[in-house]
């Protein structure tokens, strides 16, 4: 029997290098992703010569460009055919309002849209019984969804942006679970803590957990036979608790989801449909 594969992105660093050594150990082939292709094969060849016989390999795509995560997709289908986990781990924090090529915040683009768009496009191939990881954040609980302001198109605010970005996660996560009822894939998203990354450190100036503490609940619900039929929840912990109460409004999802979806098809064509 094959050994399972993961698709960690923003794994060449932090919280998602962490996680990609912790189920590299527990035998799982890790696809290590990262924007840049130089330091996607250095944290590979990093690896490889500290845990030896462990399999490593990489897929480059910058999730500010939602045409690169269309090509990222593709690569990954003709390069590992399947996988069996995707763990949404990348995550940006801008001091500053930057639009992406696609006219899109950076913040909202990045953390929500193109793991959106990524998802949808690896369904097809993530195996059943099959997992999807979000990461998101407690600061999720202080996100506010402004529909006319959703692409900083009334005013910025860096913490207001991420927070933002954090509270879609979860909306995306539990809406995407209601849609995949024909499917035997299941959908968490989770907060790994205050962790000492370079997000935190650009973000908030401020120090925090270890990288391993991080990914502690990551790999949990990656690997635990106790989440497998646990899904559109969030955890904090290794266990499962209530997210903002935003979070439960199904009209608000639903429409959400529409307004993502309408953002991703007018930047890239695809249309998603679930």
């Amino acid at each position: 029997m094959s050994k399972k594969a993961v698709l960690i992105t923003g794994s060449t660093d932090g919280i998602g290098k962490q996680a990609a050594i912790e189920l590299a150990k527990r035998g799982y082939n890790v696809i290590i992703h990262g924007r840049n292709k130089e330091r996607v094969y250095r944290t590979i060849d990093e690896l490889r010569n500290k845990y030896k016989g462990i399999k490593f390999d990489g897929v480059i795509g910058d999730l500010s460009s939602l045409r690169q995560v269309v090509k990222l997709s593709e690569n990954v289908k003709l390069e590992f055919g399947s996988i069996d986990i995707l763990i949404n781990n990348a995550g940006t924090y801008s001091q500053r309002k930057i639009l992406t090529e696609n006219g899109y915040e950076l913040t909202f683009t990045v953390n929500h849209l193109a793991h959106m768009l990524l998802t949808y496009l690896l369904l097809d191939i993530i195996a059943e019984p099959g997992r999807i990881i979000n990461v998101s954040s407690i600061a999720h609980q202080n996100g506010k969804l402004e529909w006319d302001n959703l692409n900083a198109e009334i005013n910025y605010d860096p913490y207001g942006a991420y927070a933002m970005s954090k509270l879609a996660n979860i909306l995306f996560t539990i809406e995407l679970d209601r849609r995949l009822t024909n499917k035997q894939i299941t959908v968490n998203a989770l907060h790994p803590g205050v962790i000492d990354t370079k997000l935190l450190r650009a973000g908030f100036s401020i120090r925090g957990d270890s990288p391993e503490k991080g990914a502690e609940t990551s790999v949990y619900l990656a690997v635990s036979d106790n989440v497998a039929n646990i899904s559109g929840a969030y955890f904090i912990d290794k266990r499962p608790v209530n997210p903002s109460s935003i979070c439960h409004d199904e009209g608000l999802r639903k429409k959400f989801w529409e307004v993502s979806c309408d953002m991703i098809e007018k930047a890239t064509g695809v249309k998603i449909i679930l």
